[in-house]
């Protein structure tokens, strides 16, 4: 029961995270999406590996690298968050933040249907009505988008097979991230890397704009004049 509160309560936190994020990734432009979610990547692996200097937490690796399954289960859970997380950033930046809320609000229910069929959880008949009263909403929000949310599903389903995957490898949330992110790391260098020598990357050269009270201002870079929009 003390697991089950502790859980509940760490979605809560996750989800409310989640739900500021379209407020965050508009401030990153003049960045694309690309660049952004490859940023992202590198930064992550950059501070979980200083989280685990910090904490002097190595013995797993070795151990995990003499197991090929859990590799290549780490490898797909990588390529699904990469997926999950490249769609949201330009779901949002592209003014799509409905459909990316829409995807959220999905999710939960693949990630019950997953448990329901692949570890055979049961639910009580109370918890099945509420699972009901998802789906419909769900799909009364899916008429009145109009047509298919396939960016809405895309985020749900990606996101619900990360958890299954992350679920099937058994490591921590700090270990998996690390070997999630460690995939991730050389790709999305070398993207950095060719945008830097393409002079299109915005790292080190832009100054992000700012949002006040509505009003956006756009980037400064060096040799731009300040613009207002």
């Amino acid at each position: 029961m003390q697991e089950e509160r502790k859980g509940f309560w760490l979605g809560v936190a996750a989800y409310g995270i989640w739900g500021l994020f379209p407020l965050y990734w508009p401030l990153l432009k003049p960045s694309g999406s690309g660049e952004i979610l490859a940023n992202r990547m590198v930064w992550s692996l950059v501070a979980v590996v200083a989280v685990l200097a910090w904490q002097r937490h190595w013995s797993w690796i070795r151990p995990l690298l003499r197991q090929p399954r859990r590799v290549a289960l780490i490898a797909a859970a990588a390529a699904a968050i990469s997926v999950n997380w490249g769609m949201y950033i330009w779901g949002v930046n592209s003014g799509q933040v409905v459909q990316t809320s829409l995807g959220y609000f999905i999710n939960p229910l693949v990630t019950i249907a997953a448990g329901v069929l692949v570890y055979r959880e049961r639910l009580r008949p109370v918890q099945w009505a509420a699972v009901g009263t998802g789906v419909l909403a769900v799909v009364v929000l899916t008429i009145g988008y109009g047509h298919l949310p396939w960016l809405a599903l895309t985020l749900a389903f990606s996101f619900g097979g990360y958890g299954l995957i992350k679920k099937k490898v058994g490591l921590s949330g700090l270990e998996s991230l690390a070997g999630e992110t460690a995939f991730q790391f050389l790709p999305a260098t070398g993207y950095l890397v060719l945008l830097a020598v393409d002079g299109t990357g915005t790292l080190g050269r832009t100054v992000p704009g700012l949002v006040r009270l509505g009003h956006s201002v756009c980037c400064c870079s060096a040799g731009w004049s300040p613009r207002c929009r």
